[in-house]
């Protein structure tokens, strides 16, 4: 699934091809929202909202969106041709540009003046002007039993983490993902870690942990299971972690953060 830079730099390049400027196509592919016509409005903002997208058109309407795991959205020239991609749930363009929105795990329209009820439980957004450590930081210790790793992902809690970002971190400060919250003592450092991982990213295609970003050196822990960790040579782990149904994968280094409980 893609992490809040990816998430914070689609909104940017929708932003800089959509705002202040006249629809002149409008096409919602999906059931609920097929007759929707947005032509004629002007689009006023496009920002993200932790792994959420927002596009703001005149008239109290927003276009909210999520990628979950498969989604992205794709800016062109405009065109005249039909697009006949199946994958294709939404598109909306100018005279000038067109962003086509392609496989998109949510699409629907909202007030702009109701987004809160729609994206108002999520957390301090790491990438967002409402970032607030000492915030994110009390909502971790509401469940102090809770793993560490399962919390950071739990967007109630901070906005725009995700899998790598969660396992990079974590390897970085020398915290087993499985060490219940109540007692990691550097919760704070963690979360500005995160946050100051996802601003040296959010600019660039590629996410790099490491500083190195040739192929295959990017990362630590992360999507390297059965490899040597680059620190101290033990074996990096990697396993299901959450409630069932909401398992995600974990990596981490026995050594370096310690064995899993």
């Amino acid at each position: 699934m893609p992490e809040g830079d990816v998430v914070w730099r689609t909104a940017r390049q929708l932003h800089e091809a959509l705002a202040g400027r006249v629809l002149v196509r409008s096409d919602f592919r999906v059931p609920r929202y097929a007759t929707a016509d947005l032509t004629g409005r002007t689009v006023t903002d496009a920002i993200s909202r932790g792994k959420h997208l927002l596009i703001r058109v005149d008239g109290d309407v927003t276009v909210h969106s999520h990628l979950r795991m498969e989604g992205s959205w794709r800016v062109s020239r405009a065109a005249d041709f039909p697009l006949r991609d199946h994958r294709i749930r939404i598109v909306l363009a100018n005279d000038t540009w067109q962003a086509v929105g392609h496989q998109l795990g949510l699409v629907e329209i909202i007030r702009t003046s109701r987004e809160a009820a729609t994206v108002g439980y999520l957390g301090p957004d790491l990438l967002g002007p409402d970032w607030d450590a000492s915030e994110a930081v009390r909502r971790l210790l509401a469940a102090p039993a809770r793993a560490v790793g399962e919390a950071l992902l739990d967007q109630r809690n901070l906005a725009g983490i995700g899998n790598l970002y969660k396992a990079e971190t974590l390897f970085l400060r020398g915290v087993s993902p499985w060490q219940p919250v109540g007692e990691v003592d550097s919760l704070p450092e963690i979360v500005e870690l995160a946050r100051r991982l996802l601003v040296a990213n959010k600019d660039r295609i590629g996410q790099v942990t490491t500083g190195n970003p040739a192929r295959g050196e990017q990362t630590w822990v992360y999507g390297r299971a059965g490899r040597p960790c680059r620190r101290c040579g033990a074996i990096i782990m990697r396993a299901d972690q959450g409630q069932v149904a909401e398992e995600r994968v974990t990596f981490w280094c026995p050594a370096c953060q310690g064995q899993r409980r």
